[in-house]
């Protein structure tokens, strides 16, 4: 199948390698992004449009340079690593608004182009946070959580027709989104770290499977299914990694 994608949050390092491995994939290709500078390089098939997501004039934009859409991936995300009670009401919002509301509105600003389609998929992506909540990171978790309940929803509601809609679950990946805190915490405690290619592989590889979902990466992806069926058990893990959680989320506060 050949598509003609939307794929937003285009100039982040996952992004980009999305935009990669997307393009020999597709008739026609749409990258947003706020940051045209981060823009250039990208494939050369592709329509740039700079927009801000959170905007209605942003989601506009991308509505009127999308032709025929039949793949919309919803990559844009922002992140922020520190203690809850120390999070500005200013950083949550812009989380969630980036993060869960923006790609609900684009979402439903594309859905009849996408229903007039023969065949159709929207892809949300969300993290291994949306399937298991993780100190320093509460505003973040929330965002995920709630893109994965859309997801759900949205596939449920949409069953008998012939758009999918699917979720992708990166664990952590190396892009400049991580804080320098973050990325000591991971190193200390072990936590692997992929590179964004691999999750672009992955996005490949659930448009070309009839699966809903893919979690990326062990045992992230098993540590959050257990905390689906038994989340006392992964309570008590991430009680012991408070005292290093707290001490580099007093780095990253410092």
């Amino acid at each position: 199948m050949k598509y003609r994608a939307v794929l937003t949050g285009a100039s982040g390092g996952i992004g980009r390698a999305m935009a990669a491995a997307l393009a020999p994939h597709c008739d026609s290709l749409v990258l947003v992004g706020r940051d045209a500078a981060r823009l250039s390089g990208l494939p050369e098939n592709a329509i740039v449009v700079i927009a801000d997501l959170t905007t209605a004039a942003g989601r506009d934009a991308v509505a009127f340079a999308s032709s025929n859409v039949n793949l919309l991936v919803n990559n844009a995300g922002v992140s922020e690593f520190t203690g809850f009670a120390a999070q500005s009401d200013a950083s949550m919002e812009r989380i969630l608004a980036t993060n869960a509301l923006a790609p609900m509105q684009l979402t439903r600003r594309l859905l009849p182009a996408l229903l007039a389609q023969p065949a159709a998929c929207i892809v949300n992506v969300g993290s291994i946070m949306g399937y298991l909540g993780y100190p320093g990171c509460a505003a973040y978790s929330a965002s995920k959580f709630a893109l994965r309940g859309f997801s759900e929803a949205l596939r449920r509601e949409l069953a008998d027709t012939g758009v999918r809609v699917k979720y992708l679950a990166p664990r952590t990946t190396r892009t400049a989104m991580n804080s320098r805190a973050l990325d000591a915490l991971n190193a200390e405690l072990g936590n692997a770290s992929d590179e964004p290619e691999r999750v672009s592989r992955s996005l490949l590889h659930l448009l070309e499977h009839p699966v809903k979902e893919r979690l990326i990466g062990m045992p992230e992806a098993l540590f959050a299914r257990i905390n689906q069926l038994a989340p006392s058990l992964v309570d008590r893990a991430l009680r012991r990694q408070l005292p290093q959680i707290r001490r580099h989320l007093a780095k990253e506060t410092s």
